[in-house]
Formats: C-alpha cells, sequence, structure tokens
C-alpha cells in the first residue's frame, strides 16, 4: 500500500521534470510561474515575486512639475512612502501580520518571453536590464525598496509580493490604466476606526461601544455621518475624539501606550455614571434601540449637544480633569457635578460658544448654529469649568 502523500510527491516530481528545461535555457533571466488572465479586452499574467527582486524589476515613471504626460502615473506623494515603510516595519518588528496591497505594472509583450503551458499556467522569463513599468504601487514599491536596502532587510528579506503585468504597449492606454484604478472612494474614518487593530484607542473604543447603552446599538459604525431614521445618534469617530480627551485631552491621540482592558474599564464606569446621571441623557441610556423611537432621537439631536460630536468632544476634555492616571479613575464625585450641568443646547453655558443664537426680527424666534472649531471648545470648556467652580 502506497504512503499517503506518495501520489502529490510524484506529482510535484513530474512538474519539476516539466519546468526545469524552461529554468535551466533562461537560467540568465528573472523567471517565474505566472497565471495568465483576461479582463476589460486587456492579457494579463500574476506573478509573485521576492522582496529582493522588486527593486531590480520595478520602476515608477511618475509625472513630474505640471506636465501630466511625463510620466504614466501621479507624483509621488511626498512622506507617503516612508509611511508604508513605518507600517511595516511596526509590524515586523512586533511579529504581528501585515499586508500589502498587489501592484500593478505593465511592458510591451515583445520584451518578455511567455510560455504556455496549459489551465491558464504559463512560464515568465524577463530579460536582464528589462523593466516594468508601475501604473499601481510607486509608493509601496519604494517603500519595500528602501526596507531592503536598509540594516533591517530580513525583516521583509523572506517575503513575496504579487505583480498584476499587464501586456500593454500603448503609452496612453497605461496612463488611462492609472486613472481608472485610481477611480476608488477613500475610507470613512469611520471605517477605518472600525476596523483597526485591538490596541489603544480603537481597543477601548470597541469595548466602550458594546459596553454603554448610550452607545450600544446606536452608532453608526461604517458611514461619516450618523442617520437618525436608522436611530443611530453616534458614530465611531465622534467617540474616537471623546476617548482621547478623556484620557489626555487630546482629539486625534490613539492612546498607544494605554492598557486596553484598565482603561476601557474605568471609562465604561465613568460613562455609565455619567450618562445615568443626567437628565438630559438618562432616557436614551435607559431605553434600548429596540425601543427607541426615531421621534426621541431626532427630538435628542437637536436639543442636546450631547447628541452632537462637539457635545462628545466637551465632555472628553471635562472628563480629563476627573482622571487620576495614578490609580486609573475618573472621581465619581466629580463626574457626578459634570451630569448636573445644563448640556441643552439653549443653556447659557454653551452659548456664544459652540452654540450661536440668532433671532429672526420678522418672527421674533431664535435659530441656532453649532461650531466645533478649537477655539469655541475650548471657551465651551473653560466656562463649564467656571461654572462647576473647577481651576
Amino acid at each position: 500500500m502506497s504512503e499517503p502523500n506518495s501520489s502529490s510527491s510524484e506529482a510535484n516530481q513530474r512538474l519539476d521534470d516539466v519546468l526545469e528545461p524552461y529554468f535551466g535555457e533562461n537560467y540568465r533571466d528573472k523567471c517565474y510561474l505566472g497565471l495568465m488572465l483576461e479582463q476589460g479586452q486587456r492579457k494579463m499574467v500574476q506573478i509573485n515575486v521576492p522582496a529582493h527582486d522588486l527593486p531590480i524589476l520595478l520602476q515608477a515613471k511618475p509625472s513630474t512639475g505640471n506636465d501630466p504626460d511625463s510620466g504614466k502615473n501621479r507624483p509621488v506623494v511626498k512622506g507617503h512612502s516612508e509611511e508604508i515603510k513605518n507600517y511595516i516595519l511596526k509590524k515586523a518588528r512586533n511579529n504581528k501580520p501585515w499586508i500589502l496591497g498587489t501592484l500593478t505594472a505593465n511592458i510591451n509583450p515583445t520584451k518578455i518571453k511567455i510560455i504556455e503551458l496549459g489551465r491558464g499556467i504559463c512560464f515568465v522569463a524577463i530579460p536582464r536590464g528589462v523593466k516594468l513599468d508601475i501604473t499601481d504601487g510607486q509608493h509601496r514599491q519604494r517603500a519595500i525598496w528602501d526596507l531592503i536596502e536598509s540594516p533591517e532587510s530580513e525583516l521583509i528579506g523572506n517575503n513575496d509580493f504579487p505583480i498584476t503585468l499587464v501586456l500593454e504597449s500603448d503609452f496612453n492606454q497605461c496612463q488611462a490604466d492609472f486613472r481608472d484604478m485610481a477611480q476608488t472612494r477613500a475610507l470613512d474614518k469611520s471605517l477605518l476606526l472600525s476596523f483597526g487593530e485591538f490596541e489603544g484607542r480603537v481597543g477601548i473604543l470597541k469595548k466602550v461601544i458594546d459596553q454603554v447603552p448610550m452607545f450600544q446599538d446606536k452608532t453608526e459604525k461604517i458611514k461619516a455621518t450618523p442617520d437618525s431614521k436608522k436611530k443611530l445618534i453616534y458614530t465611531i469617530n465622534y467617540l474616537a475624539k471623546a476617548i482621547s480627551c478623556a484620557f489626555e485631552n487630546e482629539p486625534d491621540n490613539e492612546l498607544k501606550n494605554y492598557d486596553v482592558t484598565n482603561s476601557s474599564e474605568a471609562l465604561i464606569n465613568c460613562f455609565n455614571q455619567f450618562f445615568s446621571e443626567c437628565n438630559q441623557t438618562r432616557y436614551i441610556f435607559e431605553t434600548q434601540f429596540e425601543t427607541l423611537k426615531v421621534e426621541d432621537v431626532a427630538k435628542f439631536q437637536e436639543n442636546c449637544l450631547l447628541g452632537r460630536s462637539v457635545g462628545l468632544e466637551i465632555l472628553g476634555k471635562l472628563l480629563h480633569y476627573t482622571y487620576e492616571p495614578e490609580t486609573n479613575n475618573f472621581i465619581p464625585e466629580e463626574v457626578s457635578q459634570l451630569a448636573q450641568l445644563n448640556w441643552l443646547r439653549d443653556s447659557e453655558v454653551w452659548e456664544g460658544n459652540v452654540v450661536l443664537c440668532n433671532i429672526d426680527p420678522s418672527t421674533n424666534k431664535k435659530s441656532y448654529k453649532i461650531t466645533a472649531s478649537a477655539s469655541a471648545v475650548r471657551i465651551a470648556v473653560n466656562k463649564a469649568k467656571s461654572k462647576l467652580g473647577w481651576r
């Protein structure tokens, strides 16, 4: 009776026997197995290239000056390659998974050798001196190149990178390819946070949403703005700012050095105390999403500053003054004081800073405008502290 893996071993041996003559004949070239495909009336080949081959194989031809026809893709964005390189370094140094998207390049098909082996599989030989022109991925290629030439090249030396090779010689079509591939929509900040790594601010954020009834099921996790008709009050980006402010008084601080479990527990207790004690938020806090009405959400967002991003930012900044880093605790007595503030939009605490009021002479009715400028938020925080008698 044969061994369990004997058939696969024999198949591998036969495949090696088939390929060996091609590698032998083209030993002076860069050789790869490829997958042939057709898309949009174009012929393409996908190959996997070792990291050390990329600087040799690929070349970027970005536009320069004010002449878009001087290159096949966009001008180099200063600092973008460095961002990619730092992303790889951060992950690799900590032995964490990382990923870069497929690069795309084009080549005149007459300059390389493609031998079809059947079933869409092919053998690709790229002669020395032949360069593949990058259509999409010039910054990724630059980042990899810099890492290969750095003292830390071993961090990526054993990695492979896929290249989709478009068999195309027409310059104008190559430019059109770049334009077509650039038709992507930037990701909303909320979605980036939702898919962020479970550490620091992102980790705390996800635990807070799950365990604070004020936010649970009432937070938009994908789009940039909440849809009150779907009974969504906040976005994940609103909460991220408030969380950063609560710990560091900076809306963009990623809290990288904060322990997720301990920090989130402290903030969850704080938020639950505040929203349950505050008269303007208690109903929303205590009412489950299924029971909550669309009208309730609309009324809350219209009348209460805590139904808006700027209100959460102010709350976060004020909570920061109740936070004791040594004990990782938000002082309950001071949180209660914050809950007693009037958080309604027409409160005199917010008037003239984040809430601007106008009176229509013809109707004598008030109209409100909310501003979230840094100066207005700073004045609002100081006015609230003064109201509370805080220094």
